[in-house]
């Protein structure tokens, strides 16, 4: 095998998917979809990491964010941004605008990496930053940060990057 050989066998294998495997997965975003909306969301965080599994994985870059009541219940799960196949622009005003029309409590912010390496990137981190900063101004919790990969989240409250 070459160079160019290994490198590339390393690489993550992307499976078409069928018309019937769409329509499970449509299906089961629905499923969770109702499931957020009715119960309190960090009751089970696995629900959550499976949510933003099913919803924001892709072939380009896509920023959501899940605006919470002071519940944790989801009041709404908005796509702010969708990028290329490495980079998406996030306006951290924007994200704390959309908070305060919602009258939303708390957010968790979630995008994906379209590589399918969930690990954040310096610019990830602070973008971050900056909008717990506008959240602390305004009085929202920011609950987590989660990247979405192939296979693997990465929380970057879990990581100690909040």
């Amino acid at each position: 095998m070459t160079r160019h050989q290994k490198t590339f066998a390393k690489e993550p294998q992307h499976a078409p998917i069928s018309a019937e495997e769409q329509v499970v997965i449509y299906e089961a975003r629905q499923i969770l979809l109702r499931h957020l909306n009715q119960n309190p969301v960090l009751s089970s965080w696995q629900t959550v990491l499976d949510y933003c599994a099913l919803t924001i994985r892709g072939e380009v870059e896509r920023f959501h964010v899940l605006y919470l009541d002071k519940k944790n219940r989801l009041i709404s799960d908005e796509c702010l941004a969708t990028g290329t196949v490495d980079h998406v622009p996030v306006y951290p005003r924007e994200v704390l605008k959309r908070g305060l029309e919602f009258n939303a409590t708390a957010l968790i912010l979630v995008h994906n990496h379209p590589s399918g390496d969930p690990e954040p990137s310096r610019a990830d981190i602070t973008m971050t930053k900056e909008i717990n900063k506008g959240c602390t101004v305004l009085g929202l919790t920011l609950h987590d940060h989660i990247i979405v990969g192939i296979g693997r989240e990465v929380s970057l409250r879990a990581r100690g990057e909040i």
